[in-house]
């Protein structure tokens, strides 16, 4: 028997709410506040945001949950609270539609994790899945009509994530990813994948949303209508966000997503609302535009599908640009040509200083030039103490002194844009070598409460090396002259646990570790 929300769906389009975020900020509550924490905190304004949407025209609401995952909240200190913060989430919004007296739908919103998903990052796959069916019970247990998996970037944490719903519970799932400017996710997926995808995952409805506004969300809606017989669901920002005044601010009107809520439902799609920086005044315009039918709305989308230029692959490089042949090791560098050769390699291992004054490791380094050693590798704040930046010195050393280094980088301290960011500048600065690290924790130095980010760990950083090396960023985005890093990672044979520190050596081999120290 079909659920009533897919009944409604065949009728005709379906008119969600807008932003959450947007208007609790407007209402006074700090980005430095869990959001979601607002069901058990403030209850009443989260509940006011719901009945204002539904007042405008809404007929789906979300609930207040994106975020609330044990993994999100933990940095919040209410690992154990996810799920009765869904549980409220759902609540909450169920009693604004009894206080309302419409019959608008409940969709438990389900964000990413916050944290990349193994074998990429740090959180191993079968933990990912107990965090979200984790999400999904307490979302049930509240009385949510549908679910909505949104602003997915990673295709398998995607997947996961419908898996865990799907160990729960048969209501209809709708399954959003997040595509930029080039219309693929951070992770290279592109709408086509997506459609291929949810042909074998039991999603009800796909679609879009976040990204940078409605123009690029038509066109991704358009590729989408062509690959599935899905429903299709789009929900744009309301543009990229502007400091104004003092306070963040999203510049595109109401009236222009109204303009646009017609274009979306002669492209196709069937449920239409919008996120971050959209408010109850774009859904009350919304749902003025969309109560005149739009004429030729079928025989629109009919047309785009028939002209349609075929899809790129999975993956495929952009239009233009050649895959890279993968470069001769030995070319790579001195240690890289000494070990292919099979030669005995001399290193020391060199500390950045305390301070702002190199001077003694240069002199350090000129002294172990002379004494015959061929690469100095540069450690990365060891012990989690505050120290120059390794690259720097690596840097230094590399062109002041005129010998080899190996820069140790860590994922402690930085994100994944950070990460290729900095390894790309190393490149251009000379660095060669680079000893992959997940980095040691902020608790174990100085500064036990500092932030420790670990988008990735070792294993991570080891394929994007390794995908800069092939030309590309991790999201397949071209880089130009692909890199030529020596990939090294760390093994300890001393480990207590010698069997799971060798299963790990082996996925770092098999991620593109070229050498390893120990």
């Amino acid at each position: 028997m079909s659920h009533p929300f897919l009944k409604r769906l065949e009728q005709g389009v379906v008119l969600a709410d807008g932003a959450m975020g947007t208007l609790l900020y407007e209402r006074g509550i700090t980005f430095d506040r869990s959001f979601d924490l607002l069901n058990l905190q403030e209850p009443a304004l989260v509940q006011s945001i719901h009945r204002d949407y539904i007042r405008a025209g809404a007929e789906l609401i979300e609930t207040n949950t994106f975020g609330a995952n044990r993994i999100r909240l933990a940095a919040h200190g209410e690992v154990q609270d996810a799920r009765r913060v869904n549980r409220a989430g759902a609540q909450l919004a169920r009693n604004a539609r009894e206080e309302v007296g419409e019959a608008v739908f409940v969709a438990g919103a389900i964000g990413p994790l916050g944290k990349p998903v193994a074998p990429l990052g740090t959180i191993p796959r079968d933990e990912a899945l107990e965090v979200y069916v984790e999400q999904v019970e307490g979302l049930v247990e509240g009385g949510v009509d549908v679910l909505i998996i949104e602003t997915q970037t990673d295709l398998e944490e995607m997947k996961l994530a419908v898996q865990a719903v799907r160990q729960v519970t048969d209501l209809p799932l709708i399954a959003e990813m997040t595509f930029a400017e080039d219309e693929r996710t951070l992770y290279g997926a592109y709408p086509e994948d997506l459609a291929r995808a949810a042909q074998s995952l039991g999603v009800n409805v796909l679609g879009a949303n976040c990204s940078v506004g409605p123009q690029k969300l038509l066109e991704i809606v358009q590729r989408l209508s062509r690959r599935t017989k899905l429903p299709i669901s789009v929900m744009p920002n309301a543009g990229l966000p502007r400091f104004v005044n003092g306070r963040f601010a999203y510049l595109a009107s109401p009236d222009y997503f109204a303009d646009y809520a017609v274009r979306f439902r002669a492209a196709g799609a069937s449920l239409i609302g919008g996120c971050c920086g959209t408010t109850p005044a774009h859904v009350r315009r919304m749902r003025a535009a969309l109560a005149h039918p739009g004429a030729g709305a079928a025989e629109a989308v009919a047309a785009d599908r028939a002209t349609a230029p075929p899809s790129p692959p999975p993956h495929a490089a952009p239009a233009g640009v050649e895959e890279p042949a993968s470069s001769d090791p030995a070319s790579r560098s001195l240690l890289a040509r000494k070990l292919a050769n099979r030669e005995f390699v001399v290193s020391v291992e060199v500390d950045p200083p305390r301070g702002a004054r190199p001077k003694k490791m240069i002199e350090g380094a000129q002294f172990l030039k002379a004494s015959g050693v061929d690469v100095i590798n540069v450690a990365d704040s060891p012990m989690a103490r505050v120290r120059m930046s390794s690259l720097a010195l690596a840097s230094m050393i590399t062109q002041q002194v005129g010998v080899e280094t190996i820069l140790h980088f860590t994922c402690r301290d930085r994100n994944l844009m950070g990460i290729q960011s900095d390894l790309m500048g190393a490149h251009a600065l000379g660095i060669r070598n680079i000893l992959a690290l997940t980095g040691d924790p902020p608790r174990a130095g100085d500064y036990p409460n500092a932030t420790a980010v670990f988008d990735v760990d070792s294993v991570g950083l080891i394929r994007v090396l390794k995908q800069l090396n092939a030309g590309t960023d991790l999201a397949g985005n071209s880089i130009g002259e692909p890199t030529r890093f020596m990939i090294g990672c760390a093994v300890n044979p001393a480990s207590e646990d010698i069997q799971t520190e060798l299963e790990r050596f082996q996925k770092k081999i098999e991620a593109g570790a070229e050498f390893t120290m120990t």
